[in-house]
């Protein structure tokens, strides 16, 4: 397995960004984003789908550096809806 994909609680792989994340480089993408330029475009902005802001639900930024594994409001992208 790869160490960045340990077994969330729940029996889901984690990913190595928040299944919640979003960019508009993101929806350009045919696969799940495996770095963080794969989400940043020249003007750098993320928002979470869940908010639809540049914060996520725990009030923190959201960033790829920031939507990892072990942050509050984590969701693997390999989570069922």
């Amino acid at each position: 397995m790869n160490p960045r994909q340990t077994v969330h609680a729940k029996n889901v792989p984690l990913t190595q960004f928040c299944g919640e994340l979003r960019s508009k480089k993101f929806y350009m993408l045919d696969r799940i984003p495996a770095e963080a330029d794969d989400y940043l475009d020249p003007s750098g902005y993320c928002w979470c789908y869940h908010t639809q802001m540049a914060i996520g639900p725990d009030g923190q930024h959201a960033y790829p550096d920031k939507c990892v594994p072990g942050r509050k409001c984590y969701r693997s992208a390999l989570a069922g809806s």
